[in-house]
């Protein structure tokens, strides 16, 4: 995840990126009105006349949505603005009833704070974030009802934003996509937001341009509106080499607002990028200065769980995870959760290892295939454990384990039923083990012969057979301490 360089007809370029992350803060009624924010809900059914703008309807501050966003500041490890003022920012279009959006400008909420990301070649860079302001969502224009007409759905009007800006600190597609894919970890792990990307409740402005390594910041575009992680990465690429292409042939990079289409895997423009002054910002008249004592923050700080990147450390640490294992566990919360669970569920004290492995290579991929999340698994934790302490205590092994595994996800019974049910036992029992290896030597001399003349490969055949001929129920550990001796 190394400085991304485009090459160019006239040298390398360098790839210069800034995101605006507006995260919907979770939160029963919208940010200035008591409209619910359940998403879809029929259109214009959560609409209170505060969200309409109609005449002498005045906004009031949800102060939920203020906790979620110092909760969020928290996390994100940026300073905790006490005063903050609330703005107008002025502009026209048809989804927007007041005429302007009430957000924050020069006073935000949130200050300065850093996210750290990891490299491609393993190391940790930090990413600046300027400030995390409030602003309330604008409407929804609907273009496919009609062909001559737009609707208008006024659910999402008022609905309280957190808008994350970036410092122009990101230099490749990839680490743009590891910033958005942490930013969004961070907040669920919080629950200030439910980073639905697909549901538009996460969604990020991407801000690109390009230069020659160590000039100064060429001109950049915004494309707007980017809904998924590997969206966005796609978008920087695209926007970057287009640049390119267009500096190079003699053209200059005019600052617009684009569109990002991914299937002709394209950006094309939709308007000039407007400045602040622009907008015409200032104090909204109907909001007092927001104001919080350094206690409410304290409270809210003590009250967070514990984020990414020090469960992670923990993970390694105290669990000997491997680097590779204790990212993905941690990749969201429930999956964190759930692995924990397993490990300490009743009074059973399971091997972290082991635990991960199941998890990340069987459980995740009968998830996968399944098209299904963890936290709608067929397979609770408990009951996972339940099957590594049947592995444990030899009851079964490995390979049956695997075979109830699928029954366990197919039927979501318990592993002990599954494998009482169907005689799964491990045989133990060494009177028996001998008997079923003794036959199989007597009738296969040519390669006990061969095992006895030097040839010691031959060993793992006898295993296989073994195995087969107790259909997989032998003691692995047993058969090898029996097939020597034996063949000897």
């Amino acid at each position: 995840m190394s400085e991304q360089l485009i090459d160019g007809q006239t040298g390398s370029w360098e790839i210069v990126v800034g995101l605006e992350i507006h995260a919907q803060a979770i939160t029963q009624a919208k940010l200035f009105s008591g409209a619910a924010t359940e998403f879809g809900a029929a259109a214009n059914t959560q609409v209170s006349l505060v969200d309409a703008a109609m005449p002498g309807m005045l906004p009031v501050i949800n102060m939920e949505c203020v906790h979620q966003a110092i909760r969020s500041g928290l996390g994100l490890k940026a300073k905790i603005n006490l005063h903050s003022v609330f703005d107008r920012k002025n502009y026209f279009y048809p989804d927007l009833p007041q005429g302007y959006q009430i957000s924050q400008f020069k006073q935000p909420i949130i200050g300065e704070g850093c996210v750290s990301i990891e490299t491609e070649e393993g190391g940790i860079k930090e990413i600046g974030v300027e400030r995390l302001h409030l602003e309330q969502d604008a409407g929804k224009s609907v273009h496919d009802r009609h062909p001559r007409k737009t609707y208008i759905d006024l659910n999402r009007s008022g609905v309280g934003l957190m808008e994350i800006v970036s410092k122009p600190d990101i230099r490749s597609a990839e680490e743009a996509a590891a910033y958005v894919t942490k930013v969004r970890a961070i907040l669920r792990y919080i629950g200030t937001c439910d980073g639905n990307m697909e549901e538009g409740s996460l969604r990020a402005d991407v801000n690109v341009s390009v230069r020659r390594p160590g000039e100064d910041l060429g001109t950049r575009c915004e494309i707007k509106n980017v809904n998924s992680i590997r969206f966005v990465r796609m978008a920087v690429e695209i926007e970057a080499r287009r640049q390119v292409d267009l500096i190079e042939a003699g053209g200059t990079v005019d600052q617009e607002t684009r569109l990002f289409d991914p299937d002709r895997g394209e950006t094309r423009t939709m308007r000039s990028k407007e400045e602040a002054h622009d907008y015409r910002y200032f104090p909204d008249p109907d909001l007092l200065p927001l104001e919080f004592d350094q206690a409410l923050v304290d409270q809210l700080a003590a009250e967070l769980p514990e984020l990414p990147d020090e469960k992670y450390a923990r993970f390694v640490a105290n669990h000997g995870l491997s680097e590779y294992d204790a990212r993905v566990l941690i990749d969201d919360r429930e999956t964190a959760d759930f692995f924990e669970r397993t490990l300490t569920d009743g009074e059973s004290k399971r091997d972290p290892k082991i635990a991960a492995n199941w998890i990340v290579t069987e459980l995740f991929g009968a998830l996968n295939a399944a098209d299904r999340s963890i936290q709608n698994s067929p397979i609770s934790s408990a009951q996972l454990g339940g099957l590594l302490d049947l592995i444990a205590d030899g009851t079964i092994s490995g390979r049956i384990a695997k075979e109830v595994f699928t029954e366990m996800f197919n039927t979501g019974s318990d592993a002990g039923m599954i494998v009482k049910a169907k005689g799964l036992e491990q045989i133990s029992d060494t009177g028996e083990i001998e008997a079923i290896i003794a036959k199989i030597i007597a009738d296969s001399p040519d390669q006990a012969d061969q095992y006895r003349s030097g040839n010691e490969k031959i060993a793992g055949w006898f295993v296989g057979q073994t195995m087969k001929a107790s259909q997989g129920r032998a003691n692995p550990g047993m058969v090898n301490k029996i097939l020597k001796a034996k063949l000897k």
